[in-house]
Parts: C-alpha cells; structure tokens; sequence
C-alpha cells in the first residue's frame, strides 16, 4: 500500500460541537449526546469504516468571551451543556473490537495521580486502545470553575507545567510496577510481589507525589500520547512528547508550515520525524454523485448560525467578537488562549486577508478545517492531493450532521480510498500503538522520553 491515509472521527460529548446552528437539522442527533446509545451506535459505525480512533474533546469551562457572558453559548448549545468524554468509553469498547479511543484529559485542573489511574483503568478495560489528548487549557472560566482563579495560567507556563506532569505520569505508568510484579499465584496466596512495586516520590516545581501507582501495568503501560497545539510551544512540546499530533489548519499553505517544523524540531531533539502521525481537522461532506454532495452542502448552511460561530471563535481565542464589525479584517492579536487559533487565519498564511464574517462563514461547518465536498471520488482526490502536498497522515473529522457524516465516509468515501490502495481494508491487530505503528510494540519506545523514566526508578531500585 502507499503511505496510508488516517481516519479519527471528531466528536465531543455535547450538542454544538464544531458546527453551530446544525443541531436543528431534522437528520442530526447531536441532541443524544446523553443517550448510552449515541455512543455505541457511533462506535458501530466508525468501526465499519475502520476508522483508527473515536477523538473525544473536551473543555472545563464555557464560552463566555463573546458578549462578556455565558448567553449565546447557552441559547445556541455551544458546547455546553456538556458531559465528562471518559465515561461513555467502555460501553463504546464492548460493542467494538478494534476501534481506538482518544481521550481529551485538560492536565491543568487534572491531578496527575488521579488521571493515571482513569487512564490505566480504561487502557485495561479496552485491551489497550487508548489514547490522551494532551491540552493545557484555554478557558479562564475553567480555571474559575475548577480552583476558583481569576485566570489560567499564562499560555507559556502551562506548557511548562505540561512538561513537569508528563515527568511525573510516565513515573507511574512506567516505572512504578516491574513486569512481573502480578503474580496471581493461588496457591501461596501472594497476588502481586512487593519488591517489584516501587513507591515514586516526587517533589518539583508544579508538583508533590509520594505513592504507589494504584493500577497494575496495562496493556500499553502509556497510553498512545495525542497533543492538540501547535502554537510555537505546542509543537516543541509535541516534537518532544506527541505520538500523533492533532492540528486544525485552514489551508494547505498552513498545514505544510505546521507539519513541516513539528518534524524538524522532531528531528533536533533525536526522533525520527515520522515517527508522530499528524491529522488535520477536516470535515468532508459526501455524497452518492458531485450534485448530490452540493445540494446536502447547500441544506446545511442554510442551519448555520453566525452567532453560534462566533461565540466558538471568541471562546477560542480570547478574543470577543461581539464588538467587532462582521467586514473588519482579521488581524493578530497575542493573548493567553490558543495562539495558533488567530494565527492560522493571519500571520501563517500571508497571502490572505479574512474579514471576521468570513471566518465564522468558514467555521460554521466542522470549525477551522477545510470542507471538503463532493462525490467520493471527488473528497477522495482533495485528501490525496492534502497528504501529497502537505506530508500529513490523516484526517481527524468532524461532522456536519450526526452520524449522517460519519455514515456517508464510512459508505461511500473509505471504499473509494481503499480501491485506491490509501486506506487499510482490515485493521491491524493489538493494541492502538500497534494499529498506528505497524511493527511496533503495545509499549512506548526505549527512545521516547517515557522509557528513561522507566530505567532511572529500576535502577535505583537495584
């Protein structure tokens, strides 16, 4: 097969995801977000499409930045209200087999104790497909609801606290239980032996641990590391740290940029720059024939709501949009939200001038990715052409209409990409880290910074 094309759908377990006003369609059941069903039913369908992994986002505060206030993202259901992305897992995993799960913990209001033991548990219960979606945060009204602070943290000190929490939940993924520690020796009644269990203590800037990681050693130890930034910080933090790097860039001039200097700083820092699978946001409305797909293109904007854009657009940048007029260029404007958010739009593709209406016209379907549309054939060529011309992986998909869009790339676009020798028709066995990096162990490489972890606490312990 040539280089194989990557599929992750894009969901969040709310009603507006990334495309406001849609949930009013009569075929979108975005609105069961709550339902156990949605879940497993959308788990089914993935599956059928082989897709690698169910991408869940998740946020811990609420967009309040456009308007000042929290109306127009309760009036338009912009992702609130909105459930926890984790709980949802296992029941998808019982009526799958393959399918991966990446899940968006935010490590800012997370205590690293507590999210590894989540993750491990889940890491168990799937037989080891799971993935963390590694976020520092972008809402200051997470940081009000969770710890009571005015604000987050300035956007450079979070990925410093980043940095020092991986540190710590490789210790107690990697280093806490020996292999071979679990004995589950019935007849001299030992189930787990002492010394193969070793207590990590850890005192730093950000963080205080003294403790046993309270899970037994699962399937992938590490769960397969996803990362979503890619600000100048995000992406040396990914060129460090990430597996797969989820990034949401507009245009092939943007997208280039962004992949291109991820695997360079890769590179510098000893890794080989392929190594980090990297998806674009991309949502792709397929239909039946090229007339088909534009006329279900034309049904869908008529639900778009531009306040509904706006308000994601506000909460993702910081920026309140309320005050701007819709003509007024966009410019750049440095804050503590998501830097590359305005800067996709602005300073990484000089070549074009958005005026704010324009953006939130752009982002009213499947949020800051391109929107591809036409027949199979037609979505099929455009990603080709995306993987060729910007060194991309995969796609990570949003949908227009659930689980309308999902259906249409599972039925009609993933067997045009397989006749085309760009999609796997059966997955790979094991773990998630396998079916990513065929030829790879369920664990973490000895060179990726997780395994000197693993050597320094077993070391100490000889």
């Amino acid at each position: 097969m040539t280089r194989p094309i990557l599929f992750n759908a894009f969901d969040m377990n709310c009603v507006v995801h990334q495309s406001p006003g849609l949930w009013r369609h009569p075929r979108d059941r975005a609105d069961r977000y709550s339902d156990l069903s949605y879940w497993t039913d959308l788990a089914r369908i993935l599956e059928r499409g082989k897709f690698d992994a169910l991408f869940m986002a998740d946020v811990l505060g609420v967009y309040d930045v456009y308007g000042g206030n929290t109306d127009h993202a309760l009036r338009e259901g912009t992702q609130v209200p909105l459930n926890d992305p984790m709980l949802s897992v296992s029941a998808m995993a019982a009526v799958t087999e393959h399918l991966g799960f990446g899940v968006t913990c935010t490590l800012s209001y997370e205590p690293p104790f507590t999210l590894a033991r989540r993750i491990s548990t889940l890491d168990h219960l799937t037989k080891g497909r799971i993935g963390w979606n590694i976020v520092t945060g972008y809402l200051d009204s997470a940081a009000r609801g969770v710890s009571g602070a005015a604000s987050q943290p300035k956007h450079d000190t979070r990925y410093q606290i980043a940095e020092e929490y991986m540190e710590l939940v490789y210790k107690l993924w990697e280093g806490s239980w020996e292999e071979g520690a679990v004995l589950r020796d019935r007849d001299s009644g030992v189930f787990t032996d002492p010394a193969k269990v070793h207590r990590i203590r850890h005192e730093g800037e950000f963080f205080k641990l003294d403790a046993i990681h309270l899970s037994e050693p699962s399937p992938q130890r590490t769960p397969v590391l996803f990362q979503a930034g890619t600000s100048s910080k995000g992406r040396d933090f990914a060129a460090r740290q990430a597996e797969c790097v989820f990034m949401a860039a507009p245009s092939k001039t943007v997208a280039r940029g962004y992949v291109a200097d991820i695997r360079k700083r890769a590179a510098a820092y000893g890794r080989d720059p392929y190594s980090i699978k990297i998806f674009n946001l991309t949502t792709a409305i397929v239909g039946a024939t090229p007339d088909a797909a534009r006329e279900k293109h034309a049904d869908y904007r008529s639900y778009v709501s531009i306040p509904g854009a706006l308000t994601l657009l506000s909460g993702w940048t910081g920026i309140d949009f309320s005050a701007y007029d819709l003509d007024e260029p966009l410019r750049y404007i440095r804050n503590e939200a998501v830097h590359s958010a305005v800067e996709s739009f602005t300073t990484a593709d000089p070549s074009r001038v958005w005026t704010v209406r324009e953006v939130a016209e752009w982002i009213g379907i499947g949020g800051f990715g391109p929107l591809l549309v036409g027949s199979a054939s037609e979505v099929a060529d455009e990603m080709e052409s995306w993987v060729a011309e910007t060194d991309l992986d995969g796609f990570n998909l949003a949908y227009a209409v659930t689980p309308e869009s999902f259906v249409d790339i599972a039925d009609l676009l993933v067997p045009e990409l397989q006749r085309r020798g760009r999609y796997k028709t059966d997955y790979a066995a094991g773990t998630l880290r396998e079916k990513l990096f065929p030829g790879h162990g369920p664990r973490l490489s000895d060179t990726h910074p997780a395994a000197q972890s693993r050597k320094t606490i077993l070391r100490a312990a000889e």
